[in-house]
């Protein structure tokens, strides 16, 4: 097993996409922080992982406030003595045409998407500093580099976040921790299951690969990056999305 031995906290994990990224993680070896605002539903994400053999607890945080983002890193430390992986996967979308979008819809996805990665990077960086090692991966989004009508507050901040990824990739390189982000396509989730068969067609036509990625597509690329494997790849984006953005 590739991370036998490492803790890694994940944000955004009680399901969909995050969820993925820790099971994946925890069938690596790594010993996981569930987390999310969601504590039931994190709580079943844990006791899944224990079931199967693994370690798992789970913590709920609002990313967006960033004393309880500092307020939770102690906790962690509590449960794992260390923290060596940390995957940035919470977001949320408040859709709208651009003339229509209110100041709430734009701000609330700031705050989670952006704002959020940023607190947990800067929360989580610094025990890995003192480890002198450690893997950040951002779960950015394929809208972050082409855009989407009625996404511009979404695709800002994974735009953002993609910035992010490269500027604390270049300072905290000589601390021996690698930041990388990944950038999915269409994921088959409750999201894109709840679509029409028309738009699900559409979004179809988009992809060569011809069909929706699964979680467990983004979550291997996510356990590579955050793998030794990945230990000479810093600074970069990998997109997981059917060949859609070439």
């Amino acid at each position: 097993m590739i991370l036998e031995g490492r803790v890694a906290a994940v944000t955004g994990a009680a399901q969909n996409i995050g969820k993925a990224i820790a099971m994946s993680l925890a069938g690596e070896g790594a010993q996981i922080c569930v987390l999310d605002i969601n504590l039931r539903e994190a709580e079943a994400t844990a006791e899944e992982i224990n079931e199967r053999g693994g370690r798992a607890v789970a913590h709920k945080v609002n990313i967006a406030d960033f004393d309880e983002v500092m307020a939770l890193v102690p906790k962690v430390l509590d449960s794992f003595d260390a923290v060596d992986i940390l995957v940035n996967n919470a977001g949320i979308t408040r859709d709208n045409l651009l003339a229509r979008m209110s100041e709430d819809e734009w701000d609330s996805v700031m705050a989670v998407n952006l704002k959020g990665a940023f607190n947990c990077c800067r929360a989580f960086c610094r025990p890995m500093i003192r480890q002198r090692g450690g893997r950040i991966v951002n779960i950015a989004s394929v809208i972050g580099l082409t855009g989407n009508t009625g996404q511009s507050n979404y695709a800002a901040s994974k735009a953002g976040m993609i910035g992010l990824t490269k500027s604390i990739a270049r300072e905290l390189a000589p601390r021996g921790i690698t930041v990388n982000a990944v950038a999915p396509g269409f994921i088959d989730t409750a999201m894109t299951q709840a679509l029409g068969d028309t738009i699900r067609e559409n979004l179809l036509s988009r992809v060569p690969i011809r069909r929706l990625g699964h979680p467990e597509d983004v979550a291997a690329a996510v356990t590579f990056l955050a793998s030794d494997r990945a230990a000479y790849i810093t600074g970069q984006v990998l997109n997981v999305d059917g060949g859609m953005v070439m």
